[in-house]
């Protein structure tokens, strides 16, 4: 018996028009247990981030540059205001008020509507200077 033929007389194969999702199902429920299994097991990573603590006594001399929300600095000596700066006199204001003695801490105290950037870049001035002791003041509570 002859093969019944197609149009043009040879016999082919047609071309399939759906792809055949079986293969792609079993792999992905495959991957799915193997990640479910395997997902316990990982074990995550612990951050060690820095506490806050007091000091036991206050230092004698400290220098304190206070960040207001329109950025303006305000420079106070044992809590005693000596007025306002430009980032520009900052360095030199700081230094003039430590006296030589570069053991003499600056805080900064910034408020809470303040751009961490403008802290930062108060930091990175100081820094450039020279300035080592310098912190954060932290308030407590929320």
């Amino acid at each position: 018996m002859a093969a019944v033929t197609g149009r043009g007389g040879s016999r082919r194969r047609r071309a399939m028009n759906e792809i055949n999702m079986v293969p792609f199902i079993d792999v992905m429920l495959v991957l799915l247990i193997i990640f479910m299994v395997t997902a316990p097991l990982i074990t995550t990573g612990v951050v060690d981030l820095p506490s806050v603590g007091k000091a036991k006594q206050r230092p004698d001399h400290v220098i304190e540059l206070v960040l207001g929300t329109d950025e303006k600095l305000k420079l106070r000596i044992d809590n005693k205001e000596a007025g306002t700066l430009t980032l520009a006199q900052l360095p030199a204001r700081v230094k003039q008020a430590q006296a030589g003695d570069a053991q003499v801490p600056v805080v900064i105290s910034a408020e809470r509507n303040v751009k961490y950037e403008a802290v930062v870049r108060v930091m990175d001035v100081l820094q450039r200077e020279g300035i080592q002791r310098v912190g954060l003041s932290v308030k407590q509570g929320g």
